[in-house]
């Protein structure tokens, strides 16, 4: 690290402290920095690492995000340039619609940061994940386990197009300075439909005021999602946040979860 930055200064931990990553927040000679580790088995640092190299610069361009200034794939370790401003989540800000139009603004730049890619085996991927969370230890209800297998079995392929996604598009993952909101973390980083990028605020931000959908699609320019591929992601979303957030000792993020599996199921 001293070989990249010289000698630093630590201002903050800035980590959730939920997985191994860890987040500071950094003081050297040529300014304030991020820095962001992983161990050896966290796969978050490398797409991360991915996203700054191939899809980020629409939004460095429109000040949109942070420029990646140095990055060992190995170490599991990079730096960022330090981004002003505060988490929208938690901040009042949540609600906002013009919050919402920028955050759909943003999306589109890295939706549109490469070209699509048609695909055939997302949907197969989609059930066969969700397939693998639920014979994992979770705590999904069993009517609803039996439930979701059989929207599961009864799944046929499908060709969709594939763009550059976030993965986890939503009010945490959004800074705001005055009135300008920019993105950031960016370690689920991977191909997927647009619409994929919907599911988290669908069941936040939005059902608390369904007036922020209208402001995203507005900024975003168009509404990507397809009713069978839509419901499924949506269904497979939920499974993955119980199960997951079970893994890790999120309590509140596993009662969520749950409730969106039941919720899911309904649109079947």
């Amino acid at each position: 690290m001293n070989a990249w930055l010289g000698e630093t200064e630590l201002v903050s931990n800035l980590s959730w402290h939920l997985v191994d990553t860890v987040v500071l927040h950094a003081r050297c000679a040529d300014g304030d920095v991020i820095v962001k580790a992983a161990g050896p088995a966290n796969h978050h640092i490398g797409r991360e690492i991915a996203a700054h190299r191939a899809v980020t610069t629409p939004l460095i361009s429109a000040h949109r995000t942070s420029r990646m200034l140095h990055a060992d794939e190995d170490l599991h370790v990079f730096v960022l340039e330090y981004q002003p401003g505060i988490l929208v989540q938690g901040s009042g800000h949540d609600l906002s619609p013009d919050v919402h139009r920028q955050a759909g603004e943003m999306l589109r730049l890295i939706h549109e940061a490469q070209p699509p890619r048609r695909d055939e085996e997302y949907v197969s991927s989609l059930v066969s994940r969700s397939m693998r969370w639920l014979e994992a230890n979770h705590r999904i209800d069993p009517a609803d386990e039996r439930a979701a297998r059989g929207v599961l079995d009864s799944v046929s392929p499908k060709a969709v197009d594939l763009v550059p996604t976030h993965g986890d598009w939503h009010a945490r993952n959004w800074l705001i300075d005055g009135n300008r909101v920019t993105a950031i973390d960016f370690g689920r980083y991977a191909r997927r439909t647009r619409s994929s990028d919907f599911c988290r605020l669908a069941v936040k931000e939005w059902r608390a005021a369904p007036s922020l959908e209208r402001a995203f699609l507005d900024g975003y320019g168009a509404d990507p999602r397809v009713a069978d591929v839509w419901h499924l992601e949506l269904l497979c979303e939920a499974i993955g946040t119980a199960a997951w957030a079970r893994q890790v000792g999120d309590g509140a993020f596993e009662a969520r979860g749950l409730r969106h599996v039941s919720e899911a199921l309904e649109m079947f």
